[in-house]
C-alpha cells in the first residue's frame, strides 16, 4: 500500500481538499463551496476525494487549516491543526523554496506573508471587511450580469479602466452603479474593479510591507487574470500564479500531516458519522460563559468558550 496524506482548508466561502504522496505529489484534489455548513461540506469533499483515490492508497495523516480548522480537526481526528499563515507558507515553500512574498486573496479575507531564507519574517491579514476579496468580486459580477470567472476576460479587453472606490463594499457598489448608469463600457468598469482590488490590497493589507520578488499570488482571486495584470503593472514585477494557487493552504497542511503521520491509517468513510455542536450557557459563576459543546457519535469530545477553564 502507498502512504498518502490529506490536507483540508475550510474557509468561509470554499472548502479545499488535497491528497499527496510521500514525495508531496498531488494524487487527487477537490474544491467545493462551504455554503455555511463546514461539517457537511467536509463530508461532501471526502466523498469526492474517496471516489478519485486509487485503491492502493491509504491515508496515514490528516491536517486541517482555515477558519473552521479546529472544528473539522476534531471531526476527523486530525493529527495536525494549523493556521492559514503557516499552511500557505509551507505549501508554497515546498514548491518554491526561494519565494520572498506571498500575496493571497480569498473569499472573505486576504493576507500577505513575507519570507526570508525559508522563514516567515512578517505577515498581515485583512479580516474586518470583505471589500476587495472573492465574495466582493462575485457580488459585483452578479450585479453586472456576468459570471465571476469571466471577469479576467472582460478586464483584459479594457483600454481605459474607470476609477472605482473599493475601500468599502458599500461605496464600491454605489460607484459601480453610478458608472454603469453613466454609460461606461462594461469591460472598463470590470477592469476598474480589478485594479481597485489591487490598490485596496496594497494600501491596506500590504501597507508598510516591503514586497520583494519572487512574488507568488494565491487564493481564488489569483485565477482572475485582470487582478494578476494590475498586480504586475503596479508592482512592476513578475507575479507567479501556480496552477494550484487556490489549493496552497490545503497542500501545506497535507505536507505537515506527512511530517506528523500516525501509525494507524485513517478512514474516509464518514456517512455514518454523527457530528453535532450544541450551544449552552453556564450559570455557575458570574462569567455566564457561552459554551459550544461538540459531540462525535453522541459522545462529548470537547467544549469551547469557558473563561474559567472549568470545561
Amino acid at each position: 500500500m502507498k502512504d498518502c496524506y490529506l490536507g483540508i482548508d475550510i474557509g468561509s466561502i470554499s472548502t479545499k481538499g488535497v491528497i499527496i504522496d510521500e514525495n508531496n505529489q498531488i494524487i487527487t484534489k477537490a474544491y467545493i463551496w462551504t455554503e455555511g455548513n463546514p461539517t457537511k461540506a467536509v463530508k461532501n469533499l471526502l466523498e469526492i476525494l474517496k471516489q478519485k483515490l486509487p485503491k492502493n492508497c491509504q491515508i496515514k495523516g490528516i491536517g486541517t487549516t482555515g477558519s473552521a480548522r479546529k472544528l473539522i480537526g476534531l471531526m476527523l481526528k486530525a493529527c495536525i491543526v494549523k493556521n492559514e499563515i503557516t499552511a500557505h507558507a509551507i505549501g508554497t515553500l515546498t514548491f518554491y523554496p526561494n519565494v520572498r512574498t506571498i500575496l493571497e486573496i480569498g473569499g472573505q479575507d486576504s493576507k500577505i506573508i513575507l519570507i526570508k531564507n525559508g522563514v516567515i519574517t512578517n505577515y498581515a491579514m485583512n479580516t474586518l471587511c470583505a471589500a476587495g476579496t472573492g465574495s466582493f468580486l462575485s457580488s459585483q459580477a452578479k450585479r453586472l450580469g456576468i459570471k465571476a470567472e469571466d471577469f479576467g476576460t472582460y478586464a483584459l479587453k479594457s483600454k481605459n479602466p474607470v476609477k472605482i472606490a473599493a475601500r468599502c463594499t458599500v461605496f464600491a457598489e454605489s460607484d459601480l452603479v453610478h458608472k454603469a448608469q453613466a454609460g461606461y463600457p462594461k469591460e472598463d468598469i470590470i477592469a476598474g474593479l480589478c485594479k481597485s482590488v489591487v490598490l485596496n490590497y496594497l494600501n491596506n493589507v500590504a501597507k508598510g510591507k516591503k514586497i520583494t520578488p519572487p512574488i507568488i499570488f494565491q487564493g481564488g482571486v489569483s485565477k482572475n487574470e485582470g487582478v494578476v495584470k494590475y498586480f504586475k503593472e503596479i508592482l512592476k514585477e513578475d507575479i507567479i500564479v501556480d496552477e494550484n494557487s487556490h489549493l496552497m493552504g490545503a497542500i501545506g497542511i497535507a505536507v505537515l500531516a506527512r511530517k506528523n503521520k500516525t501509525q494507524n491509517p485513517y478512514s474516509l468513510e464518514m456517512e455514518n458519522l454523527k457530528f453535532q455542536t450544541k450551544a449552552t450557557e453556564c450559570h455557575k459563576c458570574p462569567n455566564t460563559c457561552e459554551l459550544l459543546r461538540i459531540y462525535r457519535n453522541d459522545k462529548l469530545v470537547d467544549s469551547w468558550g469557558s473563561k474559567c477553564g472549568k470545561y
